[in-house]
């Protein structure tokens, strides 16, 4: 393993911790901790006696700093290590740019005070764009270290019907992802102590918005997973390569893992620990589809012939 390959998933676990970071933010009500500035905090580079709220807010800012710096670094690295139009330099800008939107869209929270105890509508949008965000960061990320390590890029001749597989079930995941983020949301400014108050919101006429939206959730992972599931053990009994396999048989596991654990989190009131894993499980599932995605992507297409029909082998590739 290369150091820039070892460098770009140390960035990319580094991220996943911030994103955790800034889960905990406003699973804690803290993203007011620095009032309505941004990038100063309360007006200040740095902040005064500051209250806990401040502390854990202020804190994501200077970890989501540094984290864009890594991937700033990984951008240079990459162009200085691959030449013009290798795949890992495309995954290294796409990643700095994702990361980019991404300290835009926190600010945006900030700046519009679409924080704390803000239940509008505006920001319950605001936070699915967010997760949709940060799962193509995490995912543009994954493939750079991915490539680094010397995974074959796409091949043009790949599958159109497994592509078409792959990509509905990417959609899925992001609205799993999108979903989850309102329901979080819910979670945070109408909490509830036992699983019977939670459906009684739920089912109220005069509930808010948020509490009527994560009904939605549990219903959509389901969905989504069993469709996830299914297509991830049709790859893994037609994959030709151990990665490919492996990555399948991960995917499939994971994510059965993840719907124990949404499981979990309903039953326990959404704790904010459990919150946390949940949303890290989350990232991992999303990052196994997508490397499972490039590498079925790197296989050629199966052609078939009338040579082939009668018996006689057809090479896959020149390679």
């Amino acid at each position: 393993m290369s150091n820039f390959t070892r460098f770009a998933w140390g960035a990319l676990g580094y991220t996943l911790l911030v994103i955790l970071w800034g889960a905990l933010v406003r699973a804690t009500g803290s993203g007011a901790g620095c009032g309505s500035h941004w990038p100063l905090c309360n007006g200040e580079v740095i902040p005064r006696a500051p209250e806990i709220e401040t502390l854990i807010e202020f804190a994501h800012r200077i970890t989501s700093g540094i984290a864009l710096l890594l991937v700033l670094v990984m951008a240079i690295w990459a162009r200085r290590a691959f030449g013009a139009g290798h795949i890992v330099r495309r995954g290294a800008v796409a990643s700095l740019a994702f990361m980019i939107i991404e300290a835009l869209l926190g600010a945006a929270l900030v700046l519009f005070e679409l924080v704390a105890h803000n239940a509008s509508l505006t920001r319950a949008v605001s936070m699915a764009l967010h997760l949709a965000n940060t799962f193509l960061l995490i995912g543009a990320m994954a493939l750079t270290a991915w490539w680094s390590g010397g995974a074959p890029a796409p091949r043009p001749g790949a599958d159109r019907r497994r592509i078409w597989q792959l990509v509905i079930a990417a959609v899925a995941l992001l609205f799993v992802g999108m979903s989850g983020a309102i329901t979080a949301l819910g979670d945070t400014l109408f909490p509830v102590e036992e699983l019977r108050q939670g459906l009684h919101q739920n089912l109220s006429p005069f509930a808010q918005t948020l509490i009527q939206l994560r009904v939605l959730h549990p219903l959509i992972a389901v969905l989504a997973g069993c469709y996830t599931v299914v297509l991830a053990w049709s790859i893994h009994g037609a994959a030709p390569t151990g990665d490919t396999r492996r990555l399948a048989l991960g995917l499939s596991v994971l994510y059965i893992v993840q719907l124990v654990v949404g499981s979990a989190n309903v039953w326990l009131a959404a704790p904010v620990w459990m919150q946390l894993v949940h949303l890290l499980l989350a990232d991992a599932v999303w990052i196994l589809l997508v490397l499972l995605g490039a590498a079925v992507l790197a296989q050629p297409a199966a052609r078939t012939s009338t040579a082939a029909a009668a018996g006689v082998a057809v090479p896959l590739s020149a390679d």
